[in-house]
């Protein structure tokens, strides 16, 4: 007498490789789920710049002048 536990004959045999390969690839996708969410980045994020960082790289490109820039700042409360 054979003891399949109510698998049937054979149902280890297709079942077996298929938790050898469904186990790993659930452990992967875990670790790849916790990494993600404990450093916080997320796929296709955008750190929102502030008004200020706006502003500091506008005066740098040369986009506005020194005294527009000067009001602006004092403007945001720099």
């Amino acid at each position: 007498m054979m003891h399949d536990w109510g698998w049937g004959w054979g149902g280890g045999m297709f079942l077996g490789p298929l938790f050898m390969i469904v186990g790993p690839v659930l452990l992967i996708g875990l670790l790849m789920l916790l990494t993600t969410w404990l450093t916080g980045r997320r796929e296709g994020s955008v750190r929102v710049r502030s008004a200020r960082e706006i502003l500091d790289e506008r005066f740098a490109k040369g986009e506005i002048q020194y005294k527009e820039y000067e009001e602006r700042r004092t403007a945001l409360g720099a």
